[in-house]
């Protein structure tokens, strides 16, 4: 398996990085895992505009589904278009969602994506096999494991800490966890992790190596996260930006 980071930052776009919008590759196929608001931009910049085979939503917030509303002109309108409808494996409120943000003179958007509702449970997309679960966070929010090949990627969502994230996270080859709180602060419940959280989710996991994520740009909380999550985490880490590849 292979991951291209097309963005990463936290609850807006920063300077550098659209939102959460992650490609996870197998056997060809291209499942992209979250499409957060600026990441059609890097869609294009690393992959392609029609790159990806299928997409997950792991929740409806505009930091993660975002440009999934901006795409169906893109495969509406497109000049050899349209396009046939993309998969969409999200929360059952998302062809509401999608069609209300795009405008709702328009109408559905079912004829741009087949809309398949998350559950906690496995099942396949194309090459992979998945297995989400509700997390700790506001809204339906769903954690994702994605095996192949005998290796296992890990991705938190947005979460709080729960006992399912370490039931997805278990033995995980890599761990992408997003770290949006400093430790040290007084952090509202039931929302997002601080880089300590995410190191001990990675611990008590057992995860090979742990990939930090969905940082809040102005917050200028880089070197703390790491530091903290490195206190907890004695694996290899780091902070991850928009561009970068890895090898599952």
């Amino acid at each position: 398996m292979r991951l291209t980071v097309l963005g990463c930052a936290g609850s807006f776009p920063g300077p550098e990085s659209p939102c959460s919008a992650y490609l996870m590759e197998a056997d060809g196929f291209r499942l992209l895992v979250d499409f957060g608001a600026g990441s059609l931009s890097t869609l294009q910049r690393y992959v392609g505009l029609h790159a990806p085979d299928a997409i997950l939503l792991t929740h409806l917030h505009c930091d993660h589904m975002f440009d999934a509303v901006n795409y169906v002109v893109v495969r509406r309108y497109a000049p050899d278009g349209p396009y046939p409808p993309l998969p969409m494996y999200a929360p059952s409120g998302a062809p509401d969602r999608l069609a209300s943000a795009y405008g709702q003179e328009e109408g559905t958007v079912e004829d741009v994506y087949q809309f398949y509702s998350l559950q906690p449970g496995t099942f396949p997309i194309g090459p992979f096999t998945v297995t989400v679960d509700r997390m700790n966070h506001p809204v339906e929010t769903y954690g994702v494991r994605l095996e192949h090949g005998g290796r296992v990627f890990c991705y938190s969502a947005d979460t709080a800490p729960c006992e399912a994230l370490l039931r997805l996270a278990q033995d995980a080859d890599v761990f992408l966890c997003e770290a949006s709180y400093l430790d040290g602060m007084d952090n509202p419940p039931d929302l997002h992790l601080t880089g300590r959280e995410a190191g001990e989710a990675a611990t008590k996991a057992g995860v090979g190596r742990l990939l930090l994520t969905h940082l809040v740009p102005a917050w200028g909380s880089e070197s703390h996260t790491l530091e903290s999550a490195a206190g907890a985490y004695a694996g290899p880490i780091e902070v991850v930006r928009a561009g970068a590849g890895y090898d599952v």
